[in-house]
């Protein structure tokens, strides 16, 4: 742990010790047997919603909701019906242009957000890790030709830093990981919402190098939306997975129907299925070209290894390892970061023994 100016930072590598946080991997995108891609994830269904729905329930709430509450009004103030009818026609005229005009921009703004962030995983080579060979393929920017680093020399960090606001103090976590050349460090950072949160995503990508986490649903479908046979990524298959699984609960009263209601409208305003459609659209379109982009001598580095050419975690990794387990198996509630520096400790002392 090193002290900063505003908070600290956290190594967790170089040498992947074990955690006992729970794996979690928004930002991973593809993995297989053989690599998994680090960067920014796979596209949800979700940012679809957000792109139709907001605009489209900003319009009805303009066109539709305000103006029955305007004649609602009318009948508390005990109007007739003539004057109730003519203050909802007369809101909706006065609205319904300036409705579209808000539908059309939110529209508008929210494919032009979509658009940006296509673009850069279109143009993105991932930072990928290969466990049969231990190693990690970096891209850093502005260069040529990709760093191969191996996996026992990744350096890994959490950073904790604070600052006070005219709300209170403010709180900011963010994991990276990276590696030196020379005097320069090429890293990979990223926000995250809290500190167990930046440990489980670095302990999904740890996980995966050592053969512990080997595929995308154990690390990612937190809402468990994938069948067995389903693609690794959300589409189609997820609407109708959530939608038995809601009728299922429907029936065995663990759940309302008045619940199955609202589920049903919020599924009707944000186009049905379409953002599902537009999702599995895109995964196929960033795959196609994804591996296009890639440099010739990454897509060599990325073909399977004969299981007896795959690299071996070394004997400090393997004995540090198991004395970091040992360790939270007898004092399950310490600091990870304790643990490791005690084990850091004791395996430099062994080490200067031997």
């Amino acid at each position: 742990m090193e002290p900063l100016s505003s908070g600290t930072i956290t190594y967790l590598a170089p040498l992947p010790l074990p955690t006992p946080m729970l794996p979690y991997g928004p930002h991973i995108g593809e993995l297989n047997d053989v690599y998994m891609d680090f960067g920014l994830g796979l596209p949800q269904i979700f940012s679809w919603q957000v792109i139709f729905g907001g605009p489209l329930n900003v319009l009805f709430i303009i066109v539709i909701f305000i103006p029955i509450f305007g004649g609602f009004l009318g009948v508390l103030y005990g109007d007739d019906w003539s004057d109730i009818k003519a203050a909802i026609v007369g809101i909706f005229l006065v609205s319904y242009r300036e409705a579209l005009l808000t539908f059309m921009a939110g529209l508008f703004i929210g494919l032009a957000v979509w658009h940006h962030n296509h673009k850069k995983r279109a143009t993105l080579i991932p930072t990928r890790f290969n466990r049969q060979r231990r190693e990690v393929c970096f891209m850093p920017e502005g260069a040529t030709e990709p760093v191969f680093v191996p996996w026992e020399s990744l350096s890994a960090w959490i950073i904790e830093a604070q600052g006070a606001t005219q709300y209170g103090i403010h709180r900011q976590y963010g994991m990276g990981i990276g590696f030196y050349q020379g005097e320069t460090l090429t890293s990979l950072e990223f926000q995250c919402a809290g500190l167990p949160l930046a440990i489980s995503h670095w302990e999904a990508i740890r996980g995966y190098m050592e053969y512990e986490v080997n595929d995308l649903r154990s690390i990612q479908d937190l809402q468990d939306l994938q069948g067995p046979d389903d693609p690794p990524h959300e589409g189609l298959h997820t609407f109708r997975n959530a939608r038995a699984r809601m009728h299922k609960h429907i029936r065995e009263g663990s759940r309302t129907r008045v619940s199955g209601f609202f589920w049903y409208l919020y599924h009707v305003m944000t186009l049905w299925t379409i953002p599902n459609h537009l999702v599995e659209w895109e995964v196929r379109r960033l795959e196609r070209i994804g591996k296009q982009a890639l440099p010739d001598v990454m897509r060599q580095w990325s073909e399977p290894l004969p299981e007896d050419q795959w690299a071996k975690p070394s004997e400090e990794l393997l004995r540090l390892s198991e004395q970091v387990r040992q360790m939270q198996k007898r004092q399950p509630h310490r600091p990870i970061t304790e643990i490791f520096a005690e084990v850091g400790v004791t395996g430099h002392a062994t080490k200067q023994g031997a």
